[in-house]
């Protein structure tokens, strides 16, 4: 019985600490394996509305900046907002006032490995700057940018703008990638960019509408305001190319790499090894049946060993 009491829990231990040495080999391969199964994403963004411009003031002799922004997210975001306000310190005792109004304002960013995409939708917006509460620096139907990077892929821009469009009070016919200068005498000049889109080998911005703004109100105390206004704005990174997508395609086999003489065949340079050959070693470790699991094999095998010789010098010490 006491031999028997003995021998049971070492064979366990043994049979244990085999299944043990042999579980961790794998384990720990297939830890080194996902630790570089990381992907590379790509950027994007995209803005309904910013503004960069200076409010010079009648009073003052300094001049207030207008700087704001509306449903500016990066990937992965969205944003859907219909109005923007802003308070100015010396502009009709700083009340709040409009600067976007419209019905649809909607800004969204998307980025995985495999694609990424920004894009905006600007609908029926009435666009007021300082001093002019109630003639629209520009109204328009209806503005759209997207910017599509595709991993592998040459990178798309496009902006496009619906229905009618007026600028000071004056309906205007905007030239497709082209300047369209607006001028109102006593109020001001409104200078517009329509569509601008630019790409890289893997990036790519689309713009539905770039203002430059001077305009001169002489109301709510604003001599002038000046500067730059930016509608419907669209950006996005391609994200990295699979390596297999980004090497040059292999050789066929019937043809030589280029440089090379067509009737003389190719020697191999002393000392290098041809990708995909096995050494010599691992030639005669093929061959005997051994793989990268046979340390752990091993392993499992000497604490089986330990773990028995254990067990029976603990059996005879009984004994006696």
């Amino acid at each position: 019985m006491n031999g028997n009491t003995f021998r049971l829990p070492a064979r366990r231990l043994a049979t244990v600490a085999a299944a043990t040495a042999l579980a961790a080999g794998p384990a720990t391969l297939a830890g080194a394996g996902s630790a570089h199964a990381t992907g590379d994403h790509g950027r994007a963004s995209a803005t309904v509305l910013r503004t960069g411009l200076d409010v010079s003031l009648l009073n003052k002799t300094v001049n207030v900046p207008l700087a704001v922004t509306l449903n500016e997210v990066q990937a992965p975001e969205s944003a859907e907002k219909t109005a923007l306000t802003a308070r100015l310190d010396g502009v009709d005792g700083g009340k709040p006032f409009s600067v976007l109004r419209a019905d649809v304002a909607e800004a969204r960013a998307t980025a995985t490995a495999a694609k990424s995409e920004g894009s905006t939708t600007l609908a029926r917006a009435r666009l007021h700057v300082p001093g002019l509460p109630l003639l629209s620096v520009i109204e328009v139907q209806e503005v759209t940018s997207t910017a599509t990077c595709e991993a592998g892929k040459k990178p798309v821009a496009d902006a496009d703008l619906l229905g009618p469009v007026t600028v000071l009070g004056k309906k205007v016919t905007l030239t497709t990638g082209g300047t369209t200068d607006v001028k109102v005498p006593g109020v001001g000049e409104v200078r517009l960019d329509l569509s601008k889109e630019e790409t890289t080998s893997r990036t790519a911005a689309a713009t539905a509408l770039e203002l430059r703004v001077s305009v001169n109100p002489g109301d709510l105390n604003v001599a002038e305001v000046d500067g730059t206004v930016t509608l419907a704005k669209a950006t996005c990174e391609s994200p990295a190319a699979p390596a297999d997508e980004a090497g040059q395609p292999p050789a066929k086999a019937d043809e030589p790499p280029a440089g090379q003489d067509a009737e003389q065949p190719a020697e191999p340079a002393a000392d290098v090894q041809a990708q995909g050959a096995r050494t010599e070693a691992e030639a005669d470790l093929a061959e005997t049946g051994g793989s990268s699991a046979t340390p752990y094999v091993a392993a499992g095998a000497a604490a089986l060993v330990l773990a028995g010789g254990g067990a029976l010098a603990l059996s005879r010490r009984r004994r006696t």
